[in-house]
C-alpha cells in the first residue's frame, strides 16, 4: 500500500434500512441456528453490528413483553394494564371523596363545624 492510497478517503456504502419483517426473519434464522451473524449480515447486505443490534432489540422486546404479560389477561399490553389500574384507583378515590363529603355534610348539620 503506498502513501497515496492512505490519503484517499474510502467511500462508505449507503446505509441500508431493514424493514421490521426483514429484521424478524433475520432473528428467526439466528434463533433456529439456520445462519450465523456473519451469514445473516452478508445475506442482508448490512454490517455484522446491525445483526447483533437486531438480535439484542428482539431479545429485549421479548423479555419486556413476557414481563408485562400476566396469566388470565390475554392480549393486554402493559399500557392497558396500567390504565386499568389507574382507573381502579380513580374509582377508589372517588368513593373516598363521596364518603368524606357525606361525613362533612352530617357534621355541618349537627353544628359540629362552625
Amino acid at each position: 500500500m503506498s502513501t497515496s492510497d492512505a490519503s484517499v478517503p474510502r467511500k462508505r456504502r449507503p446505509k441500508k434500512v431493514l424493514s421490521a419483517s426483514a429484521k424478524y426473519e433475520i432473528w428467526l434464522q439466528l434463533v433456529r441456528g439456520e445462519a450465523t451473524i456473519a451469514q445473516a449480515a452478508t445475506q442482508a447486505g448490512v454490517d455484522r453490528s446491525t445483526i447483533i443490534r437486531v438480535r439484542q432489540v428482539a431479545k429485549d422486546g421479548a423479555l419486556a413483553a413476557l414481563a408485562a404479560s400476566r396469566p388470565g389477561t390475554p392480549g393486554k399490553s402493559a399500557r392497558d394494564v396500567e390504565l386499568e389500574e389507574a382507573n381502579a384507583e380513580i374509582d377508589r378515590l372517588g368513593e373516598a371523596v363521596k364518603e368524606l363529603a357525606v361525613k362533612l355534610m352530617l357534621l355541618e348539620k349537627k353544628g359540629g363545624l362552625d
